[in-house]
């Protein structure tokens, strides 16, 4: 027999922090918005009470049931585990990147940047924006434009003149995008960044050397 009331971490087809109602008609109750709602009620009386929170709550409840929202579900799953290994190794990486960028710039040698770009095996708006955002929080991880249409970042990397260099900063995109879906994404985004990462064509990486190098010579 179908439970009436299902919490979201039981069900991971429903949005993160939700409560189902079984019936004729599903209900989807989102919890934030609720308790978003009872903290309008409580301001607009002015007065932090029981009797208001409690009110606020059953009013914002019957809102919800009676004028549902369509359901959008923005592909957002939290796994614990994936965040707990996507901080610790954005720490770790902000700390090397941090030492490998302080050396390159006393290192006395010129240097040839350079704009590559990185394709990314998660396609959704999320997952490009989660992982351009954890790219851009290290050191030297400059990402200059994301690509929706063939979910590419583009990066600026320093010593362009160094193919070590280009895939150790390709790779390291892919991993960031692997631990970002394994914290946020869900079963079917996991399962993609479990497959190989995709194959650079010559001619892309040859277009961002030569794009930064044009780059590297205007702020010379």
């Amino acid at each position: 027999m179908r439970p009436l009331i299902t919490l979201s971490y039981h069900n991971p087809d429903l949005p993160p922090f939700s409560i189902e109602f079984a019936g004729r008609r599903r209900r989807v109750l989102d919890l934030p918005l609720i308790a978003w709602l009872t903290l309008i009620w409580v301001l607009l009386w002015s007065t932090l009470t029981w009797a208001n929170v409690v009110t606020g709550a059953v009013v914002a409840i019957a809102v919800c049931l009676a004028f549902p929202l369509p359901q959008v579900d923005l592909g957002l799953r939290l796994h614990p585990w994936g965040i707990i290994r996507l901080a610790a190794y954005l720490l770790y990486d902000m700390y090397t990147s941090g030492v490998k960028v302080t050396r390159q710039i006393f290192a006395g040698r010129p240097h040839r940047p350079a704009v590559i770009g990185v394709p990314l095996r998660c396609r959704s708006d999320l997952m490009l924006a989660a992982t351009a955002v954890s790219v851009s929080n290290t050191p030297g991880g400059s990402v200059v434009e994301v690509r929706r249409a063939t979910a590419t970042l583009f990066l600026h990397v320093l010593d362009a003149d160094n193919p070590a260099e280009l895939e150790t900063a390709r790779r390291s995109v892919w991993k960031l995008e692997e631990l970002t879906v394994r914290a946020f994404g869900t079963s079917d985004e996991i399962e993609r960044v479990s497959e190989p990462p995709p194959r650079v064509p010559g001619s892309d990486t040859g277009s961002g050397s030569d794009s930064g190098s044009d780059t590297g010579e205007e702020t010379s």
